[in-house]
């Protein structure tokens, strides 16, 4: 119950899903979390969850392609608990599933402003925190497809391709202010994305079944089995840990 206990955590993306989950799970291990999301109406209820259970948590509107609104919640969020020295980046978007050269340039940079330029603005202004604070962990969500390819939604594989190599780099670059970087990957997670991805399906629980088949352990993941993983990369279990990939997909890229 005290893995996090002291520590300052911000969760983009905290309102559904995984980042949900990763609310949850660090405000029970003992974490001040800061939840943010474009959505105000469940980002607040995930609050009024963490409270219920006597933990600390607070929301915050954001959204992370916007330079301003992350500066101001950054800014914010120490104010009211201290320096972070926990950021998951865990906020992203699908975007359209079309082949490359049917893609819009607009369609292309959506995504690309909220799934790397997101991850890019929230880092930047975590850092000089986490210099105060003596070090932190940093989490990037990525995904099975920042690993390996396959043959659809390009701008999101493009996207998370993108975050795995950011985690390393930041981990060079940050490794002497004892600051950690590193990247998750999920495989398919019962999620309200992955259920709008399947329900274009034309028959939506087929297209769960095939999908949840392509893990060898033949099913898909719950949100909490990702939120699990973010503990451990935020907590000190995992101090000699940066600049990897934890991969957390059923057997998925062992193919």
């Amino acid at each position: 119950m005290n893995r996090l206990s002291g520590k300052v955590a911000v969760v983009t993306g905290g309102a559904l899903g995984i980042g949900r989950s990763i609310c949850l799970l660090m405000a029970r291990e003992g974490a001040a979390v800061a939840v943010t999301d474009v959505d105000e109406n469940e980002g607040r209820k995930v609050v009024e969850s963490i409270r219920a259970d006597g933990a600390i948590a607070e929301f915050w509107r954001l959204d992370v392609s916007v330079e301003a609104d992350v500066k101001r919640v950054f800014h914010d969020v120490e104010q009211k608990f201290g320096p972070v020295t926990v950021l998951v980046n865990n906020a992203g978007i699908g975007g359209a599933n079309k082949p490359t050269h049917e893609l819009t340039l607009a369609e292309w940079e959506h995504v690309q402003a909220v799934n790397v330029k997101g991850v890019f603005l929230c880092t930047k202004y975590v850092i000089p925190q986490m210099r105060r604070a003596a070090g932190g962990s940093i989490v990037h969500m990525s995904s099975i497809y920042g690993m390996v390819g396959a043959p659809d939604v390009p701008p999101y594989h493009a996207s998370k391709g993108a975050v795995t190599l950011m985690a390393k780099t930041d981990a060079l670059i940050y490794a002497p202010d004892r600051i950690r970087v590193n990247s998750v990957h999920p495989g398919f997670i019962w999620t309200p994305m992955v259920e709008n991805h399947l329900s274009s399906a034309p028959d939506p629980v087929a297209a769960r079944a095939i999908v949840a088949a392509l893990h060898p352990l033949g099913h898909m993941g719950e949100p909490d089995d990702i939120g699990w993983a973010c503990v451990y990369l935020a907590s000190d279990e995992s101090k000699f840990v940066t600049g990897s990939e934890l991969v957390v997909d059923g057997g998925y890229t062992c193919r």
